[in-house]
């Protein structure tokens, strides 16, 4: 059983800056891809950046420019640097892993961590 573990929430004056870390139980080089993923209150849960194993990575469109999403495969960690933060970026931010097992897909969530943005 795959296990992820968000770290690095918090609460953030508008316009700082935050670091998210994802910490996973077994090797992500074995994950088909790793992502953090957002959910606001009232809101569906949507994505923020994805990661590949060979490191390709993309954004929603709406959040380029202020997410960058990395990934240190020596320590089994995935990591989101945000900049410029927003009131509108309050969410749970999770971590997610999607991994072959068999032929299909599995996707894995971690437990999530708030993020507050607020003066």
């Amino acid at each position: 059983q795959v296990q992820l573990v968000e770290s690095g929430g918090g609460l953030v004056q508008p316009g700082g800056s935050l670091s998210l870390s994802c910490a996973a139980s077994e090797s992500i080089g074995s994950f088909n891809a790793m992502g953090w993923y957002r959910q606001a209150p009232g809101k569906q849960r949507e994505l923020v950046a994805r990661i590949t194993t060979g490191g390709s990575t993309n954004y929603a469109d709406s959040l380029k420019g202020r997410f960058t999403i990395s990934s240190d495969n020596a320590k089994n960690m995935m990591y989101l640097q945000v900049t410029t933060l927003k009131p509108e970026d309050t969410a749970v931010y999770y971590c997610s892993a999607t991994l072959f097992i068999g032929g299909e897909l599995y996707r894995y969530w971690g437990q999530g961590t708030q993020v507050t943005v607020s003066s």
